[in-house]
């Protein structure tokens, strides 16, 4: 089984705490050994943010604003492939070719972001789709996908199930109404619809769910289905 993990450095990271990290690659390593093929793609989280808040003070330009916030997540990905010691290729990969190339030679492969104006969410969706990948988790602060941010409204329902179509048009919703987030980016949603890859959303602050969720389909968060697909949950890879 081929599996795409997306870590958000908030996730990850919070405040640089060892510890965590050191949780996450243990969950990583419980899929290598379970046989999953895995790559893992790492946000920036609130330390981009705070050198791209600084940066954007002293006059950078947008793209070079995106280029801070990919050597960020670099760094992020630096600390999970340390975590990882052998398990991982030695060093972030900066382009797909890269991480499927490590991916087949059984390596864990860690990247962070690609290109300036694509976030690391549509980074995983593009990796997930480069190394035909069986599934897709992201692994976020907030249980899955909801109808509206519930961070913004307490009435915002919570899917359990949806198909990428339907992704698509929610996420387009919350990204239109300010001061809201999704939980995936509409551009990562896109290419979730395109490429038909069985994707679940979850609360990830507790690694154990990304362990669970992938060997087991045991999960609180929402599974996406690619459009005209089967509902049967099939992407576990034990039972």
């Amino acid at each position: 089984m081929r599996v795409v993990v997306s870590i958000g450095g908030s996730v990850l990271a919070p405040d640089l705490s060892h510890e965590r990290v050191e949780e996450h690659a243990a969950a990583i390593e419980q899929l290598a050994d379970a046989g999953c093929e895995v790559g893992a793609v790492v946000g920036g989280g609130g330390v981009a943010r705070e050198y791209i808040g600084t940066a954007r003070e002293l006059g950078a330009n947008e793209i070079e604003l995106d280029d801070i916030g990919i050597d960020v997540t670099r760094l992020n990905a630096r600390l999970l492939i340390a975590a990882l010691g052998g398990r991982a290729a030695p060093s972030p990969a900066e382009n797909y070719e890269e991480a499927g190339e490590a991916m087949r030679r059984d390596d864990v492969a860690v990247m962070g972001g690609v290109v300036a104006g694509q976030t690391t969410d549509a980074v995983s969706a593009a990796l997930a789709e480069y190394t035909d990948a069986d599934l897709l988790l992201y692994a976020t602060s907030v249980p899955g996908v909801f109808s509206a941010d519930p961070n913004e409204d307490d009435d915002a329902k919570h899917f359990e199930q949806m198909t990428a179509g339907e992704l698509v048009d929610i996420i387009a919703d919350i990204e239109m109404s300010a001061g809201s987030s999704a939980p995936v980016d509409l551009l990562a949603a896109k290419l979730i619809e395109r490429s038909g890859v069985r994707t679940i959303v979850l609360d990830g602050t507790d690694p154990q769910r990304i362990v669970d969720a992938v060997l087991y389909g045991d999960h609180e968060g929402t599974d996406i289905i690619p459009d005209g697909a089967d509902d049967q949950m099939t992407y576990w890879a034990s039972e």
